[in-house]
C-alpha cells in the first residue's frame, strides 16, 4: 500500500457481539483518501458510517481487516497507542460542539495540546490563537462558550481540531444542530481549510451538505454502495452570498 495516503483501509469490517448474538456492523470495507480530498461518507440510520467513523478515528478496532492512517498500521495497536495517534494525527468535530463550559475559547482550543505525549515543549497559547484566528475567532479568545453562538462553537470545536496539525479532519454531523445560514458558513470554512491543504472526511446523512465536499461514499447494510466524485460541487462561499442578497431583499 502506498504510506502517502492519509487513509488506507482493506477489508475492514466488524462484528458486536451481544450475548450468544453476533451483529455485523460493516463488512469487507475497502477505502483510499489521498492528502487533500474532502470525503463525504454518507448512509441512513443503521448503513455502518457511525462504525466506520470509530474505526477510521481510532476509537475502534475492527474485528478485522486492515487500516493504516497516515502511513501508520493502526488496526492491532492498543488503547495506549491509539489514543497518541488520536491525538497527534486526527482532529475530530462534533454535532454537539464538545466544547468545557466557563472555559475559555482560547483554553478549549489549547487543550489538546496539553495531552501531547512526544515531550515537546510547545508554545500552546500561541498555537491555539493561531488555530482561533485561522477560523476567524482570534477577537473571542476569552468568550466562554455560553458567550458564542452555535456557529462560532462550532468554529471553536474546528480550531481545536486543526491546533495539532493533525493529518485528518474528521467531522461527524457538524451541521446537525445548525440553521441554514450557518451550516454554509461552516462548510465555507471547510471548503477554506481543504483548499488549504487539510485532509477532511465528514460524516453526514444531508445530500446538500455532501454536494460542499469532492467525493461522496455511501454505505448501506454496511457495505460500500456508492463511490463517486461530485461532478457539480457547490460554493459554500457563493451560497452564503446568494441566501444574504435574498434576506436582505425580504427585509422590512
Amino acid at each position: 500500500m502506498d504510506a502517502a495516503r492519509v487513509i488506507q483501509a482493506r477489508g475492514l469490517t466488524k462484528v458486536y457481539r451481544m450475548g450468544a448474538n453476533e451483529v455485523l456492523a460493516i463488512s469487507e470495507i475497502s477505502l483510499d483518501v489521498e492528502p487533500g480530498e474532502m470525503v463525504a461518507i454518507m448512509g441512513a440510520s443503521g448503513s455502518g458510517k457511525s462504525t466506520l467513523m470509530n474505526i477510521l478515528g481510532c476509537l475502534d478496532r475492527p474485528t478485522s481487516g486492515e487500516y493504516l492512517l497516515a502511513g501508520t498500521r493502526v488496526d492491532k495497536l492498543g488503547k495506549n497507542e491509539l489514543a497518541n495517534i488520536r491525538n497527534e494525527k486526527i482532529g475530530f468535530v462534533f454535532q454537539t460542539y464538545n466544547l468545557l463550559p466557563r472555559t475559555s475559547a482560547l483554553e478549549n482550543v489549547e487543550l489538546p495540546l496539553l495531552y501531547d505525549r512526544t515531550g515537546r515543549t510547545l508554545p500552546t497559547r500561541r498555537m491555539a490563537l493561531d488555530a482561533l484566528e485561522r477560523v476567524g475567532l482570534g477577537d473571542r479568545a476569552a468568550h466562554d462558550p455560553s458567550e458564542l453562538s452555535g456557529g462560532q462553537q462550532q468554529r471553536v470545536a474546528i480550531a481545536r481540531a486543526l491546533v495539532t496539525g493533525p493529518s485528518l479532519l474528521l467531522a461527524d454531523e457538524p451541521t446537525g444542530n445548525l440553521d441554514t445560514r450557518t451550516s454554509l458558513e461552516v462548510m465555507e470554512l471547510f471548503q477554506e481549510l481543504n483548499d488549504g491543504g487539510t485532509t477532511i472526511l465528514i460524516v453526514t446523512h444531508e445530500p446538500d451538505i455532501a454536494l460542499y465536499t469532492r467525493r461522496i461514499v455511501e454505505l448501506r447494510d454496511g457495505r460500500v454502495v456508492r463511490d463517486v466524485p461530485v461532478e457539480k460541487r457547490r460554493a459554500a462561499s457563493e451560497d452564503v452570498r446568494k441566501l444574504s442578497a435574498m434576506q436582505t431583499a425580504g427585509a422590512p
